[in-house]
């Protein structure tokens, strides 16, 4: 279910930054910079929300965003820059991510 950072949910356009991942043997601080990053990204301006899954060391992470602007200050903001270099030399065997612009979302809850 999508964390939204407000009680309302935003009226598309916007962006959603998707990130895969399958995890390395070597997790030493990961949790703890998991945990400063997010908490980082949702005090950033234009940040929206964010849906996470993890299962057996694969995962996917998905923040919402206002627009390009919103993201492109989150990937240079130093923690941000400090987690990715980690995460390439530590704590990812593999990843990929991408850029989406979300033109329509439905919502239903049972």
């Amino acid at each position: 279910m999508i964390q939204w950072n407000s009680n309302e949910v935003p009226e598309p356009p916007y962006i959603a930054s998707i990130f895969n991942y399958f995890l390395s043997d070597d997790l030493e601080g990961y949790q703890a910079y998991d945990e400063l990053t997010l908490e980082l990204a949702k005090q950033m301006p234009g940040f929206l929300g964010y849906e996470s899954f993890k299962h057996d060391g694969r995962g996917s992470f998905i923040s919402y965003w206002r627009d390009m602007d919103a993201i492109r200050s989150w990937a240079v903001h130093t923690d941000h820059i400090e987690a990715k270099k980690r995460g390439k030399s530590h704590w990812y065997r593999y990843y990929h991510s991408a850029i989406a612009e979300v033109t329509s979302m439905h919502m239903h809850r049972i």
